[in-house]
């Protein structure tokens, strides 16, 4: 187990989790999220399947999505699996109580539970009416939802039509930035917070035009909610966001290909990369490159979410003109770990990283977050850019003149991380999106 706690932390930790500070013998429990006893009948909710019998576009929607993934994951199985080990089941409700708000609030969450005993309500995980049967919110993070199933189906056509199916009901909180934030801002038990989209949008440029998170990651475009219905503006249920899903099987090669499209689209827009440096230096000379990264997005850090986990970088690599490499950083090493992190090889430059780290009490990097004492963020705020020196010597390059290239890179898991909970044959697999690329050339005088 030591290897794998050496890179737990690598891994994204979306889930919620209320409650206070326990011991590892006491049931972590909330009594809006994590009940001790079941506050919801799983049987009072219906499946997205059903569901999809009217609803059939958003059902295809939903279906790709990673609200339809949030429990067939294996990197969150995985996870899940070592939290178990870890609490002896006490903590079992933690990260399930957003990955699958109605199993967990509706008993089918218990302590030592097992994926393969759970039923098919609580396995849709981000169902259709986990997010529709919702009333109200409590508070903005770690599954701060209210359920009511037996309240009507609520969204944002202002109209909805009189149906012998269910009672529709206009609600603003569904069109709201903070109806994301009950999942998607975190803090672990301990209180420290861990992701916050919506806390980062509520200071942002974004939010102060009225720009709601539903603007971007639900795109709207006109046609008939249901079957037969009216044409009417509607909201794309697919949620894109940067990753892809690890899961044979989960996408038709035309969705994930179609996926993939739509996720190198939103990153090749959310950042952009500058370099610059003299136009020309003495050969032997040192040339002082600068990188310039700008985070495009008005509304959120680069990157956001779990950004202690998620992997965000750039690369540098300056060659001379036969080709030879002169300087570089970012490049994998052989592990597929980018040179100059703390997992590659010692002695390498210095790694232009964007994200955060988490460390206990005495400032040392921690492999939980649950033991975590501080979150340590360098992520970009919306709109901010921040300059990189880096100095390069020419002493290497065999004639001039030198061409430099920088490009930021983006990637969801760490293969470090998937190897090391058994998961090798993701690990192979693993996209790497370039989010910016740029490009300058150095002349070298005579020295």
């Amino acid at each position: 187990m030591k290897t794998l706690r050496t890179i737990l932390t690598l891994i994204p930790l979306a889930c919620g989790g209320g409650g206070s500070p326990s011991g590892p013998d006491e049931l972590l429990s909330d009594e809006l999220s994590m009940p001790r006893e079941p506050t919801v009948a799983l049987d009072g909710f219906a499946s997205a399947e059903q569901c999809g019998l009217c609803h059939e576009a958003h059902y295809l929607e939903w279906s790709t999505s990673g609200h339809a993934y949030a429990m067939i994951d294996p990197v969150f199985r995985a996870f899940v699996a070592v939290r178990q080990e870890h609490y002896g089941g006490k903590q079992d409700m933690f990260c399930l109580q957003c990955h699958s708000p109605i199993g967990t609030r509706g008993g089918d969450i218990v302590p030592g539970f097992d994926f393969a005993d759970l039923q098919p309500i609580t396995l849709e995980g981000v169902t259709c009416e986990s997010c529709h049967k919702v009333a109200s919110l409590a508070r903005p993070y770690n599954s701060g939802h209210v359920l009511d199933p037996d309240g009507p189906m609520r969204g944002t056509i202002a109209e909805p039509i009189i149906s012998a199916a269910h009672e529709s009901q206009f609600s603003p909180l569904h069109g709201a930035a903070s109806f994301c934030a009950g999942c998607h801002d975190l803090r672990e038990v301990s209180g420290l917070v861990l992701e916050r989209p919506y806390g980062e949008w509520q200071g942002s440029p974004a939010a102060a035009a009225g720009v709601q998170c539903q603007g971007c990651h639900m795109p709207s475009y006109e046609g008939p909610a249901v079957v037969g219905g009216p044409t009417r503006r509607l909201h794309r249920h697919t949620w894109i966001g940067a990753g892809i899903p690890l899961l044979e099987g989960f996408l038709t090669a035309e969705e994930k290909a179609s996926l993939r499209a739509e996720v190198k689209r939103l990153l090749a827009s959310a950042a952009r990369v500058d370099i610059t440096a003299d136009t020309s230096v003495r050969a032997g000379d040192v040339v002082d490159l600068f990188v310039a990264v700008t985070n495009n997005i008005a509304a959120h850090n680069f990157p956001t979410g779990s950004t202690f986990n998620r992997q965000a970088w750039v690369e540098v690599v300056v060659r001379d003109s036969d080709g030879r490499i002169v300087f570089a950083t970012g490049t994998l090493d052989a592990g597929g770990e980018p040179s100059g992190s703390s997992l590659a090889a010692p002695g390498a430059p210095e790694l232009l990283r964007l994200g955060s780290i988490l460390v206990d009490e005495r400032g040392e990097p921690v492999l939980f977050p649950w033991r975590a004492a501080e979150h340590v963020s360098n992520a970009l705020g919306p709109l901010r850019e921040r300059v990189f020196r880096l100095r390069v010597p020419t002493g290497r390059a065999a004639r001039g003149p030198l061409s430099a290239e920088a490009r930021i890179l983006f990637r969801a898991f760490s293969p470090t991380a998937l190897r090391a909970l058994g998961l090798d044959e993701y690990a192979a697999g693993l996209e790497i999106h370039e989010v910016s690329r740029d490009r300058i050339r150095v002349e070298l005088r005579p020295p």
